[in-house]
């Protein structure tokens, strides 16, 4: 799953992308309104979470203006604890939900689970491919020949992958989806991550592979 996250706070982004890093999701960190806009309008994220008070312009305005150009992408504010009014006028802009500050990030990850339930396009916790299953929720990839748990970056190749079964995806795509669209990292990591999926699937006696094209990208589709 990917989130934008929107907080001109440095400090309490850097702490709210570490436990939602740590919870598997894939999470783009911008620090102004302008940014958010330009990020959001790309239409690349399953749930946006926006801070009120940001600058240039604030959270509301963001909102706003993402609902008016016809964005479906649910979107969590936060707000300040006393601010009713901009919690009524975020809920009447379009908001799905609103979390006031301080939270717990207990509270935090529940109301994401829950923006991200309320989708137009609702999927599954159990993701299945042939005679595999992914669990969303304890990234186990499980299958005639057991169950493993993924680490982080092998789960979220492997749920793109199982989202996309049968599409090409390409390694740019793949990139910027996982690694994030600021990542420096080398293109031929995707392979050695594509790698390390094929030998936990041929683990697991799946019945499902991993097909590259050269120059094109890569493919999760059941063995003919």
């Amino acid at each position: 799953m990917r989130l934008l996250y929107a907080e001109d706070e440095r400090a309490m982004s850097e702490a709210v992308v570490d436990i939602l890093t740590y919870h598997n999701y894939i999470v783009d960190a911008v620090y102004d309104g302008e940014e958010a806009l330009a990020y959001a309008r790309t239409g690349e994220y399953d749930g946006i979470i926006l801070d009120i008070m940001m600058p240039k312009p604030d959270g509301l305005e963001v909102l706003g203006r993402l609902r008016r150009e016809g964005f479906r992408t649910p979107v969590l504010l936060l707000t300040a604890k006393s601010e009713t009014e901009d919690q009524i006028k975020g809920l009447d802009l379009g908001a799905d939900d609103y979390l006031p500050k301080p939270f717990s990030m207990n509270l935090l990850l529940a109301r994401v689970r829950a923006m991200l339930r309320r989708r137009e396009e609702y999927t599954p916790d159990i993701l299945t491919c042939g005679n595999i299953s992914l669990n969303r929720q304890s990234y186990e990839l499980a299958g005639e020949g057991g169950v493993q748990v993924l680490p982080r970056l092998e789960y979220q190749l492997m749920e793109l992958l199982m989202l996309n079964q049968g599409i090409c995806l390409s390694t740019e795509t793949l990139l910027v989806k996982v690694w994030g669209y600021d990542t420096e990292t080398e293109p031929g990591t995707v392979w050695v991550y594509i790698s390390y999926l094929r030998r936990r699937l041929a683990a697991l006696k799946a019945n499902v592979v991993v097909t590259a094209r050269r120059g094109v990208g890569y493919t999760l589709e059941v063995k003919g």
